[in-house]
């Protein structure tokens, strides 16, 4: 299973729902970086010296910077739901065939209603 770092926006319930899927989840709260405006460079950054590869609602900015960090240990970018168990299991569906997230950008999508 997958090392995560979820950034801070990224909701509790999907991360224990990753969790209970198998996967290492470490958040920002737990990394002691919530409510700090960590800019999201720096967010990257250390999801990378920890080995963890950062999962976020942030699509926008996440995208740009994997253009121009490529040496990160993977971005997962996911839509906003509301469906915290579902986001979660489209995350675990997205991720459970790769082996390696390094350098890899990773598109979560919400399913149309």
């Amino acid at each position: 299973m997958a090392r995560l770092y979820a950034n801070e926006n990224f909701p509790l319930p999907a991360v224990e729902r990753l969790r209970a899927l198998g996967h290492d989840v470490l958040t920002s709260r737990e990394a002691g970086n919530a409510g700090r405006a960590v800019p999201d460079d720096e967010v990257l950054r250390f999801g990378t010296v920890s080995g963890r590869a950062v999962v976020t609602l942030n699509r926008r900015h996440f995208v740009r910077l994997h253009g121009t960090y490529a040496d990160h240990r993977g971005i997962v970018v996911c839509s906003v739901d509301a469906d915290f168990a579902a986001l979660a299991d489209r995350v675990h569906r997205a991720i459970a065939g790769i082996d390696v997230l390094d350098g890899r950008l990773i598109r979560v999508d919400r399913l149309p209603a």
